[in-house]
């Protein structure tokens, strides 16, 4: 297998404000979100993080995808260092996040031009883009109509398709189906396993079991920022099942502390 992502020793600290502090409940101005995380991740396979609210994972991501730099450690995707190269890397990169806001006064049609702009998609390979993608998730019939006025469902399905306008080798979904309805949820992991069949690797950042149980390949377990394991979903669930083997490993961390 192709590695195309290596995530190399990283670790990511943030100062806490005074609320911030009141929030998390704690006296340590500094928090450390991500402690020495290491993984790798393969061309054509579906990668999960796996971990509750908190763990680290979207910090992860958004080291990725160089939204935010690492204090130290560092990421390669193809290659490519997100300390050093970080335009390289985002030529390669999809990131859907609930982070991406969309403005309620713009239309689909509009979004998917301007973005696709940013990542000079040529106007030929744009409108084929859009053609198939706003058909695929049902967004044909709503590219005129401004964004305030659509569903969180369409809103989801519309943010999915602007990250992917360039058509990434690796494309990251943080949390991907949270607050959808079953026939929305369903359409993206859907689109998810056409990526992957269509040679994408696919970061997938959940606390969902049965959503990686369905999807990935391979998981890792993030607890506290660390990794606490990472294999193969077979490999992984020899001896008990993906929710059991969490919880062992949660007792084993949190009781360490």
């Amino acid at each position: 297998m192709k590695e195309v992502l290596k995530v190399e020793n990283v670790t990511k600290t943030f100062t806490l404000s005074k609320k911030q502090l009141k929030i998390e409940k704690t006296n340590e101005k500094v928090k450390v979100a991500v402690n020495g995380l290491s993984f790798d991740a393969y061309e054509n396979e579906i990668f999960g993080l796996l971990g509750p609210n908190g763990a680290g994972k979207t910090t992860t991501l958004r080291m990725i995808s160089t939204l935010i730099k690492p204090d130290s450690g560092d990421i390669y995707v193809n290659g490519n260092s997100v300390v050093k190269d970080p335009s390289k890397v985002r030529s390669d990169l999809g990131f859907l996040t609930s982070e991406l806001k969309l403005e309620d006064f713009f239309t689909p049609n509009y979004l998917f031009d301007f973005f696709s702009k940013l990542h000079n998609v040529d106007e030929k390979t744009k409108n084929e883009r859009k053609e198939s993608l706003f058909k695929k998730f049902g967004i044909d019939k709503f590219a005129e109509v401004k964004i305030g006025e659509l569903s969180s469902g369409m809103k989801q399905k519309i943010s999915l398709v602007i990250s992917i306008v360039h058509d990434p080798k690796i494309i990251i979904f943080d949390e991907p189906t949270n607050g959808l309805d079953v026939l929305t949820a369903k359409t993206v992991t859907d689109f998810l396993v056409d990526l992957k069949e269509k040679g994408k690797t696919i970061i997938l950042s959940t606390h969902i079991f049965s959503l990686v149980e369905k999807l990935c390949d391979r998981v890792g377990i993030i607890i506290d920022g660390k990794m606490v394991a990472c294999d193969t979903l077979g490999k992984l669930t020899q001896k008990e099942n993906l929710e059991d083997l969490f919880f062992t490993l949660y007792e084993k961390e949190v009781g360490e502390e």
